[in-house]
């Protein structure tokens, strides 16, 4: 069983900062991307940024200059420190990965929960 936990979310006034963790845990063999999505009231889920196994990052161009992605490999872990955030980043924020179980040696796509942001004053 292949887990994603995020955490880190919360409230923050305009123009304020975090930082959201996502962690995988399980019987795990191998992880290659992972990325963060976001989703906000009455739209669409949309990629807010990406990261290879080796290190490449792709990023949404509304979060460009403000969100840096990266990963701590020996943690399984994901980071998204989010700066200069705007009232427009508001959304429930998911983690996903390419994970392949210890058991099937196959990718999957799994999913965090989600966790909110919410950009307000």
């Amino acid at each position: 069983q292949v887990q994603l936990v995020e955490s880190g979310g919360g409230l923050v006034q305009p123009g304020g900062s975090l930082r959201l963790s996502c962690a995988a845990s399980g019987s795990i063999f191998s992880i290659d991307a992972m990325g963060w999505y976001r989703q906000a009231p009455g739209k669409e889920r949309e990629l807010v940024a990406d990261i290879s196994s080796g290190g490449s990052t792709n990023y949404a161009d509304s979060v460009k200059g403000r969100f840096t992605i990266s990963r701590d490999h020996a943690k399984n872990t994901v980071y998204l420190q989010m700066n200069s955030l705007k009232p427009e980043d508001t959304a429930v924020y998911y983690c996903n990965g390419a994970i392949a179980s210890a058991w099937t040696r196959t990718s999957t796509t799994y999913w965090g929960q989600g966790t909110q942001v919410t950009v307000s004053s």
